[in-house]
């Protein structure tokens, strides 16, 4: 009986090390055809924002021009946003709906939507915009 269970142990180990590989490998080919993606913490909570609905723009001309929108998953995250070969230089804008967060919360917040502006000079580089928001502040960085 022992040996059966250390076998046990055995098999556990390896498709347990075969579980890993393979979520490192899917991550980074997705992160490769995922040029843009957002994570959306609520610091006032210390949770992550899962279902604020999120919208992409590019600037075109004088005017923004709506490319797509997301909603945040149960982690907060969302993700692409653009194909890689659509994706090319110039002025972009993230609003994040954080009324509409705050208000399924039953929470008052002050700032009805956030919108985040940021150019892309190197399209075939990963950008992150991250968003920590509290009912009454907001924070912003490039991420990785």
């Amino acid at each position: 009986m022992l040996f059966a269970s250390s076998r046990l142990r055995v098999i556990a180990n390896h498709l347990s090390y075969t579980q890993e590989i393979t979520t490192k490998a899917v991550s980074k080919s997705s992160m490769s055809d995922n040029p843009l993606t957002s994570h959306v913490l609520d610091t006032a909570t210390g949770r992550p924002a899962a279902n604020m609905r999120i919208v992409l723009h590019k600037l075109e001309g004088d005017a923004w021009q709506e490319i797509t929108t997301k909603t945040t998953n149960c982690d907060g995250r969302a993700g692409y946003f653009v194909p890689k070969e659509a994706f090319t230089q110039g002025t972009y804008k993230i609003l994040f709906d954080t009324g509409a967060y705050f208000k399924q919360l039953a929470v008052k917040g002050f700032y009805p939507y956030v919108e985040i502006v940021f150019v892309i000079e190197n399209p075939e580089e990963h950008y992150h915009v991250p968003l920590l928001i509290s009912p009454y502040g907001y924070s912003t960085y490039r991420g990785s």
